[in-house]
């Protein structure tokens, strides 16, 4: 999952879960993971995040 940030960059995170979890939850997981980071602030818009399934 991918989240664009108030630097302009973009950080990618790995979420790990179930095949039937929410994008919702997916993208919330990702969301807190970067505000604990020291990275700056994340768009907290749900449609700003690219999710993608790997695996």
């Amino acid at each position: 999952m991918a989240l664009p940030a108030t630097d302009g960059r973009q950080y990618v995170y790995r979420v790990y879960a179930p095949e039937d979890a929410l994008l919702a939850d997916l993208f919330w997981e990702a969301w807190h993971c970067h505000e604990e980071g020291p990275f700056p602030r994340a768009r907290d818009q749900f449609d700003a995040a690219v999710i993608r399934q790997v695996g």
